[in-house]
């Protein structure tokens, strides 16, 4: 009896999960909430500069309390509390380049694309703009440049590299077009931490154009923005093509693949 009663109980639980499962999907889909996800996108992103640009400079002063490597991995744990808190409203992208990688996958209408990224790009620079009402441009407002003795093209190759880690662990954990769930933001955020804490001093470790450009504008300081654009651009392309050879197209069955479901 009590064997049966569990059997039930987790039948019950199965097509709980199911259900809000569908449900999260629906509303995903709604275009009338896409106000909402335009938010998210510029909310979420901003947070992420705000600390990994805020740590940034923070540490070039001060690195008693808070040194380079602590900074350089920083921005690793905000982007995983981010997923937990909005992944299921708009995916939690924070970045042009996912944003495009799962567009290009087949995984994100392209409509969506441009008040996407313009999202991203706001709350990035709004991250930036309040970085200078605290702290003023004399801090650098974390900008981030080829470290020294770095040649632009070796930052450039390092970002690229970065980058295409960076998208093929957003896209083999995602679930379709978002990052949700434990396995998302534990391997994005663990991912962005450890390369921050390897290549944060050789290139500045960005990954993401959005959080490279932000400080810049501000700045009106453009010679290397070049590097930070072209570099996250051309990893997270090269990213989709890797994933296309480890999982093939854009199949239901992939997305459920990528959840660590490998029923065909």
């Amino acid at each position: 009896m009590a064997t049966r009663n569990n059997a039930r109980q987790e039948g019950h639980s199965d097509r709980s999960g199911k259900s809000a499962h569908e449900a999260a999907e629906r509303n995903f889909a709604n275009s009338a909430h896409e106000w909402r996800r335009r938010f998210a996108e510029a909310w979420g992103t901003f947070l992420l500069v705000l600390i990994a640009a805020g740590t940034a400079t923070v540490s070039s002063t001060d690195q008693v309390h808070l040194s380079h490597e602590l900074a350089y991995a920083a921005p690793g744990p905000i982007v995983m509390v981010v997923i937990y808190f909005m992944g299921a409203v708009s995916g939690a992208h924070l970045n042009p380049a996912v944003t495009l990688a799962f567009a290009i996958r087949g995984n994100f209408p392209w409509i969506r694309v441009p008040g996407y990224i313009a999202a991203q790009l706001l709350g990035g620079a709004a991250a930036a703009a309040f970085l200078h009402l605290v702290l003023g441009f004399d801090s650098g407002l974390g900008a981030t440049v080829p470290g020294p003795g770095m040649s632009n093209m070796q930052a450039l190759l390092i970002e690229i590299v970065l980058t295409t880690g960076l998208v093929n662990t957003i896209l083999g954990t995602a679930s379709g077009a978002r990052n949700v769930g434990t396995n998302a933001a534990i391997a994005v955020g663990g991912y962005i931490a450890v390369a921050g804490i390897w290549a944060g001093s050789l290139s500045g470790a960005s990954m993401n154009l959005a959080r490279s450009l932000a400080p810049d504008l501000l700045r009106g300081q453009f010679a290397t923005s070049w590097i930070y654009v072209a570099g996250p651009l051309a990893g997270a392309m090269i990213a989709v093509g890797f994933e296309w050879v480890l999982k093939g197209g854009p199949t239901r069955a992939g997305s459920r693949a990528a959840q660590g479901d490998d029923r065909p």
